[in-house]
């Protein structure tokens, strides 16, 4: 069944926005440690903030999984997509 309201599309979307920052979040903590490997204290900070602000956003994005009665805690994927164009996977505007 396809949703059809703005709540039933973001029950099906958060699990997907969360599990895409907290990759985010992940990545930017890398690419951190390899800036500090190279002197750069300076550049990992600033990626360190931005892994911080990703867990702030999931703080608020969780939230919104409660006002709208998602199930649970959002932790990730609770449905498949393949993110091919033209399906009902959700966009989020790059590859990857």
């Amino acid at each position: 069944m396809e949703p059809t309201t703005i709540i039933d599309k973001l029950r099906i979307l958060l699990p997907h926005w969360i599990t895409h920052n907290r990759n985010h979040e992940a990545e930017f903590g890398k690419w951190a440690a390899l800036a500090r490997t190279e002197g750069a204290e300076n550049l990992a900070t600033l990626l360190d903030k931005a892994a911080a602000a990703m867990v702030a956003t999931d703080t608020i994005l969780k939230q919104v999984g409660q006002a709208v009665g998602a199930p649970g805690e959002i932790q990730g994927h609770a449905h498949r997509h393949d993110h091919e164009p033209g399906t009902a996977s959700p966009d989020h505007g790059h590859a990857g």
